[in-house]
């Protein structure tokens, strides 16, 4: 697919898509969204596929949210607005892909990193990782759509604590809330983790793909699109505010 987002099939119907920029903890920046809207445009309509499986390349990290380097230069809520919504629109497509999603989390996984997870129907954690929504240390919410997955996942008054703790929690944590639902042993995370995929999936990839048409049916009636898209426009106006650009500059001076 490319050289930040790597695509192996890896049999029997299933297809894993590792983002692959270990040196900068698997952030997601322009180049990955481009290669990430490819595998969809050319994935979405395989009725062979079983499953889909997000990870990260790597030990230490699965995805760390947005590559504020590459983000730095948006300053108004309009340049904002169009990264934000087009990173929502693929979050979006991944929660309602015909097949079932899982996301195996290598390392850990903060602000937009716990988005893409969500994004996923099913979360498998390395025992030790740390997952934390701290979108709101840099006074900014979660811009990808990532709370109206949370809350998908987990009840409302449960996610907006997590949310506005905007902090980091252990995988144990996670499991007890909901939002993580395996955690696989650390030194054979992926052998353990790919078994729980295998033995979650029936054999005919027609049987998993209705039932997850049925969940689909279910977020497409709840509109959860449509709130999406006031979340992502919610975090666009924050954006621009002073708090923001200068909460971004600190953490650039502490790097």
């Amino acid at each position: 697919m490319g050289e930040k987002v790597i695509i192996t099939e890896a049999g029997n119907g299933i297809v894993e898509i590792r983002l692959n920029r270990p040196e900068k903890r698997n952030a997601v920046d322009f180049d990955v969204m481009t290669e990430l809207e490819m595998f969809l445009h050319q994935y979405e309509h395989r009725e062979d596929i079983r499953a889909l499986v997000l990870t990260g390349d790597g030990e230490d990290a699965f995805c760390s949210g947005g590559d504020l380097s590459a983000f730095h230069g948006l300053k108004t809520e309009r340049d904002a607005y169009g990264m934000l919504h087009r990173m929502g629109e693929i979050l979006y497509r991944f929660a309602v892909f015909p097949a079932p999603v899982f996301a195996l989390i290598n390392g850990s996984s903060v602000g937009g990193g716990c988005e893409l997870a969500m994004a996923a129907d099913t979360r498998i954690a390395k025992a030790g990782v740390k997952m934390g929504f701290i979108q709101g240390t840099l006074s900014i919410t979660t811009g990808w759509g990532g709370a109206s997955l949370l809350m998908e996942r987990v009840p409302s008054a449960a996610a907006l604590e997590v949310l506005c703790s905007s902090r980091i929690y252990s995988a144990e944590e996670c499991k007890a809330g909901g939002w993580i639902n395996h955690i696989v042993p650390a030194s054979k995370y992926r052998e353990e983790g790919m078994k729980i995929i295998q033995q979650s999936l029936p054999d005919n990839p027609a049987v998993g793909r209705a039932y997850k048409g049925i969940s689909v049916n279910k977020l497409m009636q709840s509109l959860l699109w449509e709130r999406m898209e006031k979340e992502i426009k919610g975090c666009a106006r924050l954006w621009e505010k002073e708090e923001h650009h200068l909460a971004v500059d600190r953490f650039f001076k502490k790097s």
